[in-house]
């Protein structure tokens, strides 16, 4: 009778494996690294995970749902406040690329490893990033942007900056910057609301 899965066993292989993959990225980590590393038998990987790329989804999917949390966690405080929340998901995200030893989104640094449009890894990466923008946009409606589409692009990019370049600038100022171009932006779609841009978020 086959075994069943077991939870810890499994969340102990995605530790080890977030961990390298997100300092060498997917390509640059083979299954027999995470084994030795694990100091699990091939046998119990695979038993909880099937293939490398099963293992490679979880962990996207772990980052997209530490991304959602994170932009929640943001904006439900100004849950009644769609020009606020606007500022604060950018405010946290520029916190977070100030964070030491932060490398960057694993999900857009992944990729790369991913051209193929139908893998399951890439649809994860593409879902997350499509999620985000429409509930940029969806702010941008709620707060009465004239153009809500060309809102949440302008915001979308200023996010893939910091997760790009955040990390490398954050010395500079980077997150500051990004922010004050996201409330720029916001305040120049939006009128009439300027206790919105006063009540957003800042970064530490």
């Amino acid at each position: 009778m086959a075994r069943k899965p077991d939870p810890r066993t499994r969340d102990r292989i995605l530790n080890v494996a977030s961990r390298l993959f997100q300092e060498h990225g997917p390509d640059g980590v083979g299954l027999q690294q995470i084994i030795d590393e694990c100091g699990c038998g091939k046998n119990v990987l695979y038993r909880e995970f099937g293939s490398k790329d099963d293992l490679v989804v979880a962990y996207l999917d772990r980052c997209r749902q530490e991304g959602a949390d994170l932009i929640k966690e943001a904006t439900w405080p100004l849950r009644e406040d769609p020009v606020g929340q606007l500022i604060a998901i950018v405010g946290a995200v520029a916190e977070r690329a100030a964070t030491p030893g932060f490398r960057g989104c694993p999900l857009r640094n992944s990729l790369p490893s991913f051209p193929d449009a139908d893998h399951p890894a890439r649809r994860v990466i593409v879902d997350y990033h499509l999620a985000r923008r429409a509930l940029l946009r969806e702010l941008a409606e709620r707060a009465g942007a004239r153009e809500p589409r060309t809102l949440a692009d302008k915001l979308m990019l200023l996010i893939d900056g910091l997760d790009a370049s955040g990390p490398i600038l954050r010395e500079e100022g980077a997150g500051e910057a990004a922010v004050a171009l996201a409330k720029e932006a916001v305040s120049a779609a939006v009128e009439g609301r300027q206790g919105g841009l006063r009540r957003a978020h800042e970064p530490v």
